[in-house]
């Protein structure tokens, strides 16, 4: 029993930095209905800019605050220079764009940062704590606790602010919304940021576990089956989404791994989303799509 609550309270700690890039994906597509495959991308040039400016000798906070700064204007950029030209385009059209702008991302800071493996110390030891007698890694205890004040912070955001009642208005009813006299625009930039920023917390975590190198940006295809799911359309359901794939992905690697030789936390997580769609297509917390005839 002690085996398996360590096996299930881990893969639930591990489960929400799976949720930290999932979240990022939810805000754009809540917005717009375009799956933004930029994210990775977004999320390496996050980590390794702020990393760029430790090596330089930047001290934390304000490399952290430069960042923040840069993430605000690519938003910016992105949404005069791809997102505005192609307003009222279809989905598909959309998605191709940012794929396209994730390798535009991914080579300009390659061509500008370099391709080294860069190691990034955030202060945080990996070192295993007991809690109720459970044993846990603080690193991930730590990454659950970013996650959940970041949810915190998004609620109030979305819930509370008028940004966040315009952007729910938006997320209803785009017509409707611009009817009313929302920048719709403004709304992109702002979502653009907000995703931003969560790729630089989710990016920061991941490149502290396994270092800032590119293939960090390959973490939005374990994104995926967390975003089938817990749903595209929910916040709350990317952290459950995140929950139910690490703790799964731990306790088949526990319990069905020795059986198979091993190696399940590779695929385990998509033949999840593969049940998923075939019980429930618009996932735990999505919405399903109603079309009248």
């Amino acid at each position: 029993m002690l085996l398996f609550l360590e096996t299930l309270v881990g893969g639930l700690l591990a489960g929400t930095m799976y949720s930290l890039v999932a979240i990022g994906f939810v805000l754009i597509y809540k917005a717009s209905g375009v799956f933004n495959f930029a994210q990775g991308s977004i999320l390496l040039f996050s980590a390794l800019l702020f990393v760029t400016l430790r090596e330089s000798s930047v001290p934390f906070v304000l490399a952290l605050l430069l960042t923040i700064a840069a993430l605000v204007l690519l938003a910016v950029l992105i949404e005069k220079l791809v997102l505005r030209p192609l307003t009222n385009r279809s989905p598909m059209t959309l998605f191709m764009a940012t794929l396209g702008l994730s390798y535009v991302v991914e080579g300009v800071a390659q061509g500008v940062m370099g391709a080294n493996v860069h190691a990034l110390d955030l202060g945080i030891a990996d070192l295993p704590v007991f809690v109720g007698g459970v044993l846990i890694s603080q690193f991930d205890l730590v990454a659950a606790i970013t996650a959940a004040v970041l949810v915190g912070v998004l609620a109030l955001l979305f819930d509370r602010t008028r940004i966040g009642i315009s952007l729910r208005a938006v997320a209803d009813n785009t017509r409707a919304a611009l009817s009313v006299g929302i920048n719709l625009h403004r709304i992109w930039q702002v979502v653009w940021a907000a995703a931003g920023l969560t790729g630089l917390v989710a990016g920061l975590l991941w490149g502290a576990r396994q270092g800032v190198q590119f293939s960090l940006s390959l973490v939005v295809l374990k994104a995926l089956p967390v975003l089938i799911i817990g749903g595209f359309t929910s916040i709350g359901g990317a952290i459950a989404g995140g929950l139910i794939v690490g703790a799964a992905e731990n306790l088949a690697e526990a319990y069905i791994g020795p059986y198979v030789g091993g190696g399940i936390t590779s695929w385990f997580a998509y033949f999840l989303a593969l049940v998923f769609l075939y019980i429930r297509p618009a996932g735990i917390f999505g919405e399903r799509a109603i079309e009248r005839v």
